[in-house]
C-alpha cells in the first residue's frame, strides 16, 4: 500500500450506528454527546469506531481517524461540545444543489443544525478529547489524526447564519465573537496535544465564497466597495486561521487543512475555482498540508499550484478521486493530472486523496461500504504507480 493515498478523514457508518444517528438526528431534547438519553448507543460507536480503525489498518492507511463515527455532522458536534452552546433543531438545514444538469439549491439537509449561545465560549473538557483518546487506544500505534473545523469557518458561519440564537446577548460586537473563538480554540488544542494529539486538521468550506467566478457566491459581482469589503473579511478569517496555526505550531503539533466545496449525500453547496483563490487562501495560510479537491471542473485548473513554489515545506493532498460516486475513478485522467502538478509543484510534495470525506453527516455518499472501500484500495493502487512507494 502507498503512503502517498490519504484518507480524508470520514467513512460510512454501519446500520446499527445509524439507527442511533437517526434518533439522534430528530431529537432535540437530549444532550450531547447523548450517551446517557440513548441506551446502548455509547457502547455501539466504541465496537464500531474500534472495527474501522482496525479496517483502515487492514487496507493500508498509515493516518488513522476514527471515521468521524463519533459525530453526526463534520462541524456541528465540535460546537456541541465547546462550553457556551447548545444544539437545537432549526426551521431549516443547509441547503444544496441537487443532482442534475439544471439542479437548484433545493436539498435540503437534516435540521438539528441549530445553535443556541447560553455563556462565553470554553474548550476544555472537551468530548472529542475523550473520543481521540480511545481513538489512540485502538491504532495500535498507527499515526492519527483529528479532524475539527476551522477557526475561520465556525466564525463565518456564525458571523451570517440564521439558526444561531443568542450570540449578541453574550458577544454583542464581531470582535468579541472572534475572541470567544480563539479562546476555545486554544483551550481545546492545549488538552488536544496533552493526551498525545499529533496531526489537527482544519476542515473548511468557506474560501470559494470569495472566488469571483462563483455564481453562487454572496460576494461575486456588485461595487468595487463590495468586493474590498469581502476581501477584507477573507483577510480576516485568513489572519484568525494562522493565529490559531501558530499557537498549535509551538506547542509541536503539524497543522493541516481540507478544502471542498460542499459533500452531503453525494451532493454538492457551491463552485469557484481555486486559480481565483489562491493568493489569499493557499498562499496566506501557514498550514503545513492542504488537501484540496479537484474531481470536477469546478475547482479549475492546476495553475493554482504556482503559488506553493515558494512554499518548500507546504505539502499538497490532490483530492482528483471522487467519493460521492459509486463507481471506481478514471485512472488514466487521474495520472495525466498527477503528471500535470508533478510539472508545477515537485513529486515528493504531492499526494492523492478523495475530494472529501465519504460520510461528512451520517447519512454518507451515495454508496456502499463495499464500494467505498474499493474507491480506497484503487487510490492506494494509483499512488503505488504514480510514486512508486
Amino acid at each position: 500500500m502507498s503512503k502517498k493515498f490519504q484518507l480524508v478523514g470520514s467513512l460510512l457508518r454501519p446500520k446499527e450506528l445509524l439507527e442511533y444517528k437517526r434518533k439522534i438526528e430528530h431529537d432535540g431534547d437530549i444532550k450531547y454527546p447523548f450517551y446517557n438519553d440513548l441506551d446502548g448507543y455509547e457502547k455501539c460507536e466504541h465496537e464500531a469506531t474500534k472495527q474501522v480503525v482496525q479496517k483502515q489498518i487492514e487496507h493500508g492507511l498509515d493516518v488513522i481517524t476514527d471515521g468521524e463515527y463519533t459525530r453526526s455532522i463534520w462541524h456541528l458536534d465540535f460546537l456541541w461540545g465547546f462550553e457556551g452552546i447548545e444544539r437545537s433543531i432549526a426551521k431549516q438545514g443547509y441547503f444544496f444543489r441537487d443532482k442534475g444538469e439544471d439542479a437548484k439549491y433545493d436539498y435540503e439537509t437534516r435540521r438539528d443544525v441549530g445553535l443556541k449561545i447560553t455563556g462565553e465560549f470554553g474548550g476544555k473538557n472537551h468530548h472529542f478529547i475523550s473520543t481521540h483518546k480511545k481513538l489512540l487506544s485502538f491504532a495500535d500505534g498507527n499515526i492519527t489524526k483529528l479532524t475539527i473545523p476551522s477557526p475561520s469557518h465556525v466564525f463565518g458561519e456564525f458571523s451570517w447564519s440564521q439558526n444561531i440564537q443568542g450570540i449578541k446577548e453574550v458577544y454583542p460586537t464581531s470582535e468579541a465573537l472572534k475572541n470567544g473563538f480563539k479562546k476555545a480554540y486554544k483551550e481545546f488544542i492545549e488538552e488536544y496535544v496533552g493526551i498525545g494529539g499529533k496531526i489537527l486538521q482544519f476542515d473548511d468550506c468557506l474560501w470559494e465564497m470569495f472566488a469571483d467566478d462563483n455564481p453562487n457566491s454572496p460576494f461575486t459581482g456588485g461595487s468595487i466597495e463590495a468586493k474590498e469589503s469581502a476581501n477584507d473579511f477573507a483577510n480576516e478569517l485568513i489572519a484568525l486561521n494562522n493565529e490559531i496555526i501558530a499557537f498549535s505550531h509551538n506547542l509541536g503539533l503539524k497543522v493541516w487543512t481540507h478544502n471542498c466545496r460542499g459533500n452531503y449525500e453525494s451532493r454538492n453547496m457551491g463552485g469557484g475555482s481555486y486559480n481565483k483563490i489562491a493568493e489569499l487562501f493557499l498562499k496566506q495560510q501557514n498550514y503545513d498540508r492542504f488537501f484540496l479537491e479537484w474531481d470536477d471542473e469546478r475547482a479549475g485548473t492546476l495553475d493554482a499550484l504556482h503559488v506553493f513554489k515558494d512554499r518548500p515545506n507546504a505539502e499538497i493532498v490532490l483530492g482528483l478521486l471522487s467519493s460521492k460516486t459509486n463507481t471506481l475513478d478514471d485512472e488514466a485522467r487521474i495520472l495525466k493530472m498527477l503528471d500535470e502538478a508533478a510539472k508545477i509543484i515537485e513529486k515528493d510534495r504531492l499526494l492523492l486523496s478523495h475530494q472529501c470525506g465519504f460520510a461528512s453527516c451520517d447519512g454518507g455518499n451515495e454508496l456502499t461500504e463495499a464500494e467505498q472501500w474499493a474507491k480506497i484500495d484503487q487510490g492506494q493502487k494509483i499512488a503505488k504507480q504514480f510514486w512508486g512507494i
